[in-house]
């Protein structure tokens, strides 16, 4: 469906089983899970899809070794094996990352850690070869029989500098493991949602719509384009605002106090000395302050990151100029001949992690766990109970969207169908392996479509097994190449308009590709690209300006991108 027929639908049957607020990747995790069982759900978000909290990862798909030292184990093993679930079932876009971690002292931190495991000790504190080496050992055993990444390996200094020439001279040695890199995670999030609602009509998600207050069975529900009110009764509310949970709450009249979020900001640079000196290792490792900190190749940029401030309200979160400062100093800790500036950043952001309140004395320490908080009785004034989404990360989603299935499936009085451990994810699905296999696929769409085996390579690094699609969609036409990035054309803008639910221009430059966060836009792009999107939305040219003027304002308020 698309939005003008789902806004029809809510007119006309306002009932609905399960209605989820808040589409980052909690929700639409659900969202799949719920309509592959063919249960009626709508997704709603205030904003676009994956435009909040799920927008400002660190673009791992990571078990999160360090949580072993709060002794989280099930959360470990949990997220080591979705790791290996994400790798296998979007393949085109989450790759193995070998992630290295420089180590400076041999045996710091042994007596800290058991300290930090049984909760009597909260500050941070460097860990040393001996205590790195038993935490990656017991990592790898919660990999198993999978293998779907290597085991850990340690270098010795001088076979590390060898390795990476400049990395800093002082260390004693280097130790490196496997993670998963989430290239794209929005377009992993958006993907995932196509994904159920072409499994299921009765699933249908619509950005760019708020939940204004609930009473009885009956919501109030507005469409942000138009302030249009639609009234919605579902049997079950998930609440999976992510950060803004308990602000959701309050408009329903529920008093929680759900979240003690803490904010996470990133910086990209396009630094080649640097990019070149990481090669294809993300450097993961423990700044002077004992606060983990990464360096990540991100395609041909550096991603830099990450804060981990406590903070009440998440529409303040932006990425200051302190933690700039702090973030480039900390890369003079492993590089410290790279010399690294403001003028090489093309791009920063800040979101808020949904973590659950605690009374932990350190941002490090509160857990990265997820649970379900459940809301109901005559008390709250509705229905229907509300299930709050507590926590969660990108690499766990698919388990806990499990966990809200089976519990929404038994309130509902459904068995479950189908589950998710192996399906594939929007162009994962029969992606090609092997080198020979993917150029047999790019040659045969090529042959069929008329295009370039060049531009269907381009297509396919972008949208994997859905550049089959994309290419035919192009290919029927005449198409011709934006002047300002012709890596992109008219025709695939025309795509991404009609069957990715665009609204607004920065959901194609923020979301549905990845041009403003690579620092690939210039003035006239965005220019350009609000042409070709606007031609294919319809927009007269007071809309087309307006878009335009919307999108340098976020770029300069959010994302200190003035262009």
């Amino acid at each position: 469906m698309n939005r003008n027929e789902i806004l029809s639908s809510l007119t006309n049957n306002p009932g609905v089983s399960v209605l989820i607020v808040g589409a980052g990747i909690n929700g639409i995790g659900t969202f799949r899970d719920l309509a592959l069982n063919k249960v009626d759900v709508v997704l709603i978000d205030q904003a676009d899809f994956c435009s909040g909290a799920s927008a400002a990862s660190s673009h791992m798909a990571h078990g999160g070794v360090r949580y072993l030292e709060n002794g989280e184990f099930r959360l470990v093993r949990e997220a080591v094996q979705e790791r290996n679930r994400l790798i296998r079932n979007a393949p085109h876009i989450v790759k193995p990352l070998p992630t290295t971690i420089p180590i400076f002292k041999f045996f710091s931190g042994l007596l800290n850690a058991p300290l930090k495991f049984m909760r009597l000790l909260d500050k941070p504190s460097e860990r040393g070869t001996f205590i790195i080496k038993v935490g990656l050992m017991l990592y790898d055993a919660y990999t198993g029989r999978q293998h779907v990444v290597p085991r850990h390996q340690f270098l010795n200094r001088g076979a590390s500098l060898a390795r990476w020439n400049e990395l800093n001279p002082n260390i004693i040695n280097t130790a490196t493991y496997y993670d998963g890199a989430i290239l794209n995670p929005e377009r992993l999030g958006l993907e995932v949602i196509l994904d159920a609602e072409a499994d299921n009509p009765g699933a249908r998600a619509i950005n760019y719509m708020s939940l204004v207050s609930g009473n009885g069975d009956t919501l109030l529900l507005r469409d942000e384009l138009t302030k249009t009110i639609y009234k919605i009764k579902p049997r079950l509310l998930i609440n999976a605002a992510g950060p803004w949970i308990d602000f959701t709450n309050r408009s329903l009249g529920l008093s929680t106090r759900f979240i003690g979020g803490t904010k996470g900001s990133h910086l990209v640079l396009d630094h080649p000395e640097l990019r070149a000196a990481i090669g294809d290792h993300e450097f993961f490792f423990e700044n002077k302050d004992g606060r983990i900190v990464l360096i990540f190749p991100l395609y041909d940029r550096v991603l830099v990151g990450t804060s981990d401030i406590p903070i009440e309200n998440p529409d303040e979160a932006i990425c200051t100029e302190e933690e700039v400062d702090y973030f480039l100093e900390m890369i003079g800790r492993v590089f410290p001949n790279i010399r690294v500036g403001r003028e090489h950043i093309v791009f920063r952001f800040s979101g808020v992690r949904p973590l659950a309140s605690s009374k932990a004395k350190s941002a490090g320490q509160i857990t990265r766990d997820h649970e379900i908080e459940a809301v109901s009785g005559e008390w709250t004034g509705l229905a229907f109970p509300v299930y709050s989404l507590v926590g969660g990360k990108w690499t766990s989603f698919r388990a806990f969207s499990e966990q809200v299935t089976d519990k929404t499936l038994g309130y509902l009085g459904l068995p479950r169908q189908k589950d998710t451990d192996s399906l594939p994810i929007g162009g994962g699905r029969a992606y090609p392996v092997k080198p020979e296999d993917l150029n047999r696929v790019v040659d045969g769409i090529a042959a069929w479509t008329g295009l370039s085996a060049e531009r269907v390579t381009v297509l396919f690094e972008r949208y994997g097994t859905r550049a089959e699609q994309v290419a035919g969609f192009i290919g029927r036409q005449e198409d011709i190449p934006l002047k300002s990035l012709p890596s992109y054309s008219r025709r695939e803008i025309e795509f991404l308009a009609q069957y990715e639910k665009i609204i607004h221009l920065d959901d194609l430059l923020l979301r549905r590709s990845m041009l403003a966060m690579l620092g690939r836009l210039t003035h006239n792009a965005v220019e350009e690209l609000a042409d070709a999107l606007g031609e294919s939305l319809n927009w007269q040219v007071e809309q087309k300006e307006s878009e335009v003027r919307r999108t340098f304002e976020i770029l300069a308020n959010r994302h200190a991108l003035r262009l």
